[in-house]
């Protein structure tokens, strides 16, 4: 049990496992130290979904510890700049309502309460307009920074939209070229384990014996080790969750067309609609529930929002890629010397862009907290899971307040969304509480929050959610402090849209770069 971690096994490529062995290498100087030997495993026969193509601004620092450029980054995965979601028709069904989730947090979030200002003095501006100029910057098509900023940094704050499969191509490359990480393609046969029940080796189909101290499951929702091999049960969500189809297409531009600067997610009868601005194409689908939707009337709903910008002959010639999935998460995510990471952790409706950077969050805790012992690892591995557990259980939150905060009633989708018996205990509860005050760092606890409490005033604001006023004031709601920080949102918006180039403009520049 006091055996060194010396070798670990990563099975499965993609985004998750590349992101996994280059974040792994990249901490531990794997190159030049050569301490550990990283071997990731990947499969001839599986293809990458290729879905997946929106991160958070924390993949800027990843891309940097990794040691990929920015400049190679956006070109060789056809990346562009993203700085939150656009959300449409999801109060009442009118394709002229909207609101935005930025990932700038309010200015003066943790001094005064702005919510309560905003409210009672400035309630004809949407929140994110009033406390944030980054929702303006978006609705402008505006970039992030200016042609002089240095690579990842930023004057907004904001992450990208990225090819998955081209993500995968250039985190491979780096990694074996650059990191020391060793990469074998093979067909694994069997998971062989020692007397403990800890993986010993995998058998592959052509011979090999690959034995490993510590293996990393990214083998998506096959779940090689975690599943078939360990049989660790899966919790379902789709009693909160219902999306659990998705048809997804690429439509390319007819000339080269502004680029938006958020994701756009327009509500539909009984699902949304994502809309990814890359700088060749634009990648949309339509995820929603089998159980309120069939799939033509889905692909239906999903060929007429495409029509709105190409046209109706042009919509019909996409080819369009459906895939299904289970809303859910294991019970364990690391278990003996196995820990899963990705979607053989679980998996979430797109809503948000969550997969990435759950991926991130899990390689960071393991990577920084790596058992150098395995007399270690069984501590590590409860403080992962009972860590993991609670961030699953977040995001299924927070998605779910997008749905139950709803007005729309034009189908059982939306109504079954309201039903007391589909939102989570914990989520009723602070609704409740943000009746009478706004969300606040009190309400989640962690040190490393999935999705912050000025998130979910984005996301209950937007939604025309009201807060009732106290009745006396306390030094936290300052109307002065608040009317300065309003006024100077304002004043910013007037620099940001003036000083500011397009997304496009941003991106040609990039392109024109040399690494």
């Amino acid at each position: 049990m006091n055996s060194p971690i010396k070798k670990i096994v990563i099975v499965g490529g993609g985004s998750a496992g590349w992101l996994t062995a280059g974040i792994i290498a990249a901490e531990h100087k794997n190159s030049t130290q050569k301490s550990l030997n990283i071997t990731l495993i990947e499969s001839p026969d599986v293809k990458t979904i290729g879905v997946g193509e929106g991160t958070w601004p924390s993949m800027r620092n990843t891309l940097d510890k990794i040691g990929i450029t920015e400049f190679e980054f956006i070109q060789q995965c056809d990346a562009s700049f993203k700085q939150g979601s656009k959300f449409i028709a999801w109060q009442t069904g009118s394709s002229d309502e909207f609101y935005y989730h930025p990932f700038m947090t309010p200015d003066g979030y943790t001094h005064t309460n702005l919510q309560e200002h905003w409210q009672t003095s400035h309630a004809q501006r949407s929140f994110a307009d009033t406390v944030n100029v980054q929702s303006y910057v978006c609705e402008a098509g505006l970039a992030p920074k200016q042609f002089a900023t240095p690579p990842y940094a930023s004057v907004t704050n904001y992450g990208y939209h990225l090819n998955a499969g081209k993500f995968a191509a250039i985190l491979q490359k780096h990694g074996t070229q650059k990191l020391g990480i060793n990469h074998v393609i093979a067909h694994i046969d069997e998971v062989i384990s020692g007397p403990s029940g800890d993986i010993e080796k995998l058998s592959t189909k052509d011979g090999q014996m690959i034995d490993g101290d510590l293996f990393i499951d990214c083998s998506g929702s096959t779940g090689l080790l975690i599943n078939k091999h360990f049989k660790i049960p899966f919790i379902k969500q789709d009693h909160v969750l219902f999306n659990n189809s998705a048809l997804a297409t690429q439509v390319p531009y007819t000339v080269q067309q502004d680029i938006a600067s958020t994701t756009l997610s327009t509500a539909q009868t009984c699902g949304w609609i994502w809309d990814i601005g890359l700088p060749s194409r634009r990648g949309v689908g339509h995820t929603y529930s089998s159980a309120h939707i069939n799939d033509d009337e889905a692909e239906k709903q999903l060929r007429s929002y495409i029509a709105n910008t190409i046209g109706d002959e042009e919509s019909e010639k996409l080819t369009v890629k459906k895939l299904s999935f289970t809303p859910g998460y294991r019970e364990k995510f690391w278990h003996k010397n196995c820990v899963a990471v990705g979607m053989s952790a679980g998996f979430i409706e797109p809503l948000e862009a969550s997969a990435l950077a759950m991926i991130e969050l899990s390689i960071t805790m393991i990577s920084e907290q790596l058992p150098q012992t395995r007399s270690q690892m069984n501590i590590l591995a409860e403080r992962f899971n009972k860590r993991f557990s609670y961030r699953w259980e977040r995001v299924i939150e927070f998605l779910k307040l997008h749905y139950t905060l709803s007005q729309r009633r034009d189908s059982d989708y939306w109504c079954d969304n309201q039903l007391s018996s589909s939102i989570p205990v914990r989520l009723a509860e602070l609704l409740e509480l943000w009746k009478y005050q706004p969300p606040s760092r009190y309400d989640f606890t962690e040190n490393e929050e999935i999705f912050p409490s000025a998130s979910y005033q984005y996301i209950l604001y937007g939604m025309s959610q009201h807060t009732q006023a106290r009745e006396h004031q306390t030094l936290f709601e300052n109307q002065a402090i608040a009317e300065q920080l309003f006024n100077k949102v304002q004043q910013q918006k007037q620099q940001f849209l003036q000083g500011l180039p397009t997304n496009r403009a941003l991106i040609n520049h990039y392109f024109q770069q040399q690494n």
